[in-house]
């Protein structure tokens, strides 16, 4: 079993690994060294598990992702005397390099003894292995997973662990995770952790996230959720989400929300942005907003901004 192999390799280093189904999404979980290595080679070249440096990542685009989504997730627990010090996830694919430590690889590991162990780490561990356990939890394909999530989610009190479990819970439980991110969206008191749930929701591969992202940026009670909302529908290239960036530079009554809207059009296609913020470059009533599209027209560097600004400081109309 998973817990008499982890007794067993404590009286030293190594590495215990085993395989699980995974929720079913096109990703790839490895590693880079660096960004040029990334971005020149046709794929990474592996973890090296000892390493700390380097980048780790899970991606759903790149020449890495198989058209098919993975069927299974590879755990890795980094064991030393005090337990485990370290999980890792990786899809299958990805190299691996445990720099001559044991690497133990357990063939009978079932997802509930997987999910039972998984959890406890999340409850008891570390932040950092707590929250790599949260990781893993999420990428497991039952639906065993979304009840661990959804139970330490309620049970949870503090703010940093509250929003970790609800984005793995939020960006990787599919449907149901969304859901109950969703609600939490709606109706939890703190707007604080309500505004990290905007970027929770941006993330959701689920088609109803963008109108409840929509509903946040239009309806939310604490401007700065309105704001965040905002923020995030600025990296959405949709005619939806350019519509409600121009509804709240017009209709938002905090100063402070239209000014992050007028940013979010800066973060839009040029095509969608530019044309907005030399509107409001010319003609918002409030002086403040007129001064952030024209600071963002300048930073632009798109020709129709700087024909603008180039009349504008000519005077001419």
């Amino acid at each position: 079993t998973l817990a008499a192999a982890l007794a067993q390799s404590r009286s030293g280093l190594a590495w215990l690994g085993y395989a699980v189904p995974a929720v079913p999404r096109k990703r790839f979980i490895c590693c880079f060294e660096s960004i040029h290595a990334l971005k020149f080679s046709n794929c990474c070249a592996g973890c090296r598990l000892e390493n700390n440096g380097g980048s780790y990542f899970d991606s759903n685009a790149g020449t890495c992702v198989q058209e098919q989504p993975p069927t299974h997730i590879f755990v890795l627990l980094r064991v030393a005397q005090q337990g485990v010090v370290k999980v890792r996830t990786y899809t299958p694919g990805c190299g691996l390099d445990a720099a001559g430590l044991p690497l133990i690889w357990l063939r009978d590991v079932t997802e509930k003894e997987s999910l039972a162990y998984l959890e406890k780490l999340a409850r008891s561990a570390q932040d950092r292995v707590a929250e790599q356990a949260v990781e893993a939890i999420a990428l497991h394909a039952g639906g065993e997973a979304d009840q661990i999530l959804e139970n330490m989610l309620s049970q949870t009190k503090g703010e940093k662990r509250r929003e970790e479990i609800a984005f793995w819970l939020g960006s990787q439980r599919l449907r149901r995770g969304f859901e109950a991110v969703r609600k939490l969206a709606r109706e939890d008191a703190d707007a604080r952790f309500r505004e990290h749930l905007t970027f929770v929701i941006s993330e959701s591969p689920e088609a109803d996230a963008l109108p409840e992202l929509l509903r946040m940026a239009h309806s939310d009670a604490a401007a700065g959720v309105r704001g965040q909302a905002i923020f995030w529908l600025g990296q959405k290239a949709s005619h939806e989400a350019a519509q409600a960036v121009d509804d709240a530079v017009e209709r938002d009554p905090d100063t402070e929300v239209k000014k992050k809207a007028i940013f979010a059009l800066s973060q839009m296609p040029t095509e969608q942005g530019v044309p907005l913020l030399i509107k409001y470059a010319k003609s918002h009533p409030n002086p403040m907003i007129r001064k952030e599209a024209m600071f963002w027209l300048g930073e632009s560097g798109d020709p129709r901004a700087l024909d603008f600004l180039e009349a504008f400081l000519l005077g001419k109309k």
